[in-house]
């Protein structure tokens, strides 16, 4: 069967297509893609979804749904992150996701977020019996997940997305360095969590999933390894002191000479601002040494789960 998995993000919506095998122990991606829509922009922070934004989420899930027709696809499940669970009129784009295409969006918490993302990421990380912090950065939020083969020790999804911190602090252009120490401020005093959660599990290990990650992942491929294609490797080993090298030269760059950076995501020019900083303190305060890009993440921990539950417990 084909599985197709709606990512309902803050700045993208995300489309995966998978396809099952009939015994519902393997599955292979067949599709993945993505629209920008920015449903957070504007709002987010006062808790409402412009009808701009909705307009935007509404276009970018139209063209969604043309390529799943195209891959006759057998079952669509829709999960909406953290947008649609901080607005109060996610319910509002909701019924009109359903008028319109007739799908049902599952709203999910910050908890269950979390377990799809690790559910993705141990599908190709080698993860062993050491512990990793993972980190999925979002629009809206920023998952950190401390776990190891056997599951997750910790959790915790801050409301620390990149569009809300790009809409709290509005950088200059190129960012100045005192904008930095602010947002670094407030970052410190927002992870307090974080901060205690390593005491008490700590590693020095980080894997980065989505948005910025990916996105950083792909400059510094394109640098340090140009016949390599990010977008087809399922992780990639970005390293400290690459990672540096490439956050001080974002820092110095101008949203047009991002522009015209190689393999620069469009969507991202100014939210990659806000992100290598975010990431940068991350690494700098916990000490990170090893670093990672891992491609998979909550869609394809939603690929997982649906096995696991509707497939599986079919054929027993």
């Amino acid at each position: 069967m084909r599985l197709a998995i709606i990512d309902i993000g803050t700045n993208t919506i995300n489309l995966a297509i998978a396809s099952i095998s009939e015994k519902g122990n393997s599955y292979q991606m067949i599709y993945s893609g993505k629209e920008p829509s920015r449903l957070g922009k504007d709002g987010i922070n006062n808790g409402l979804m412009t009808p701009e934004a909705m307009q935007r989420g509404l276009d970018a899930i139209a063209k969604h749904t043309k390529t799943i027709k195209s891959f006759d696809v057998d079952k669509v499940v829709a999960i909406g992150t953290s947008v649609m669970r901080s607005v109060d009129n996610a319910h509002e784009f909701a019924q009109k996701v359903k008028e319109r295409f007739d799908i049902d969006i599952e709203i999910v918490s910050g908890d269950r977020e979390a377990q799809l993302i690790y559910d993705g990421v141990k599908q190709v990380m080698p993860l062993g019996q050491e512990r990793s912090l993972i980190l999925d950065i979002g629009g809206g939020s920023c998952e950190f997940i401390i776990a190891n083969k056997d599951g997750m020790v910790w959790e915790h999804s801050f409301e620390l997305g990149m569009t809300r911190l790009l809409d709290k602090f509005h950088p200059s252009d190129p960012i100045t360095p005192q904008e930095v120490k602010q947002i670094e401020a407030y970052l410190r005093s927002e992870l307090s969590l974080l901060y205690e959660a390593l005491h008490n599990y700590p590693t020095t290990t980080l894997i980065g999933t989505s948005g910025s990650f990916d996105t950083i992942a792909a400059l510094i491929a394109a640098k340090k390894h140009p016949s390599m294609n990010v977008k087809l490797s399922t992780s990639y080993e970005i390293g400290v002191a690459n990672y540096v090298e490439m956050h001080h030269h974002l820092l110095q760059t101008t949203a047009e000479q991002r522009r015209a950076m190689p393999k620069m995501d469009k969507s991202r020019i100014d939210l990659v601002i806000v992100g290598t900083t975010f990431i940068n303190f991350i690494i700098r305060e916990m000490r990170i040494d090893r670093l990672f890009q891992c491609s998979y993440a909550l869609k394809q921990g939603a690929v997982y789960q649906f096995i696991e539950k509707e497939i599986k417990s079919k054929l027993q």
